[in-house]
């Protein structure tokens, strides 16, 4: 296909891997910072552009944190969340879980209660309003220790909102060891939860069979590294173990080079469950359609590969039964009448 942007575009999509204060638009963080002044985050929109230019993960994590900072408020954080599902919906997704980290507000003095009201008030609202289906994973910033991990366990099952249907763990992998974490996902899973850690994105697959092993993940977040062990990428396909994958993202970061190397093309090849996500999209100047026309020239499919990759959101999401299945008919629908049209 020549141009795939117009297909995608319009086509209903899940999205798995996208971070709450990480999709906050250049307009977004713009208000924000302008509500805060006494932060370093630029007040004009253009002015973010260069601010969210990275010269390594650390520096990442570094930009990321200060945007994390500019939400203070419980109506700081229903403005951030309502205006991540407007965006959403501009793009035809129709089901996100979004990552959200309730210790980095909480311990900026949010109260407990305000923040899940706030969050769970644009949950109702982007669902009713938008028709975008918001669900929560709550994780842990790794880079915060085990204080994070705990105070965030506790949330998780203490304060848990209606729409929390997973929990992970996220930050920097170097000296951040997945195993250590094992008790609080070990609580969060016999609470119901869903295990969803970040692994192998800028680390070996060591942390990957970590996570499988000690924190019990039922998908992955990037797996980039996964790729380097064969063995890892059989078991993945085995077990239908999805991956979170992020091209831009991880270019963005320098966890890849090359897009033109990303390992997206072994995953694939080797039979694993692949889904295509944005991760911090405006940070990274993208968004999923965009990583969705990434992913299909690298993998070069046409309308019909595109689907079956949305569908795999679908399949590896924590929808339940029937609303997989209405999703799954969306698409089906969506790319019929599309190869149906005139002149296709």
């Amino acid at each position: 296909m020549t141009d795939p942007h117009p297909f995608i575009a319009g086509l209903p999509k899940a999205e798995l891997h996208v971070h709450h204060v990480g999709s906050a638009s250049p307009r977004i963080v713009a208000e924000l910072a302008a509500r805060h002044p006494d932060s370093k985050v630029p007040t004009d929109p253009e002015a973010l552009v260069d601010y969210f230019t990275f010269t390594d993960f650390a520096h990442f994590i570094e930009v990321y944190l200060s945007v994390v900072d500019l939400v203070r408020t419980p109506e700081d954080v229903r403005l951030l969340t309502f205006e991540v599902a407007r965006d959403m919906a501009r793009q035809n997704i129709r089901y996100a879980e979004l990552t959200v980290t309730p210790y980095s507000s909480t311990r900026r003095g949010i109260p407990e209660v305000g923040f899940m009201e706030a969050i769970e008030d644009a949950r109702k609202a982007a669902e009713a309003e938008l028709g975008v289906v918001l669900r929560w994973c709550f994780d842990i910033p790794g880079e915060a220790g085990l204080q994070a991990a705990e105070e965030t366990a506790r949330l998780a099952v203490e304060r848990r909102p209606d729409g929390l249907v997973s929990f992970g763990l996220g930050g920097p992998e170097i000296g951040v060891e997945r195993p250590q974490f094992k008790p609080y996902f070990d609580r969060a899973v016999a609470e119901g939860l869903h295990s969803v850690p970040h692994a192998g994105e800028t680390t070996g697959p060591q942390t990957v069979w970590d996570a499988l092993t000690a924190l019990r993940a039922e998908r992955i977040g990037h797996g980039t590294s996964s790729v380097q062990d064969p063995k890892l990428l059989e078991h993945l396909a085995e077990h239908r173990i999805a991956l979170e994958v992020c091209p831009t993202s991880n270019i963005a970061t320098r966890a890849v080079t090359d897009i033109e190397r990303h390992p997206i093309r072994e995953m694939v090849q080797a039979g694993v469950l692949v889904t295509v996500n944005s991760d911090d999209p405006p940070m990274f100047g993208t968004d999923l359609n965009n990583e969705y026309a990434v992913a299909a020239r690298l993998l070069e499919l046409d309308e019909r590969g595109i689907a079956d990759l949305a569908k795999n959101a679908v399949e590896a999401s924590f929808l339940d039964p029937a609303g997989k299945r209405k999703l799954a008919e969306e698409i089906d629908t969506y790319t019929a009448n599309w190869l149906r049209a005139p002149g296709r």
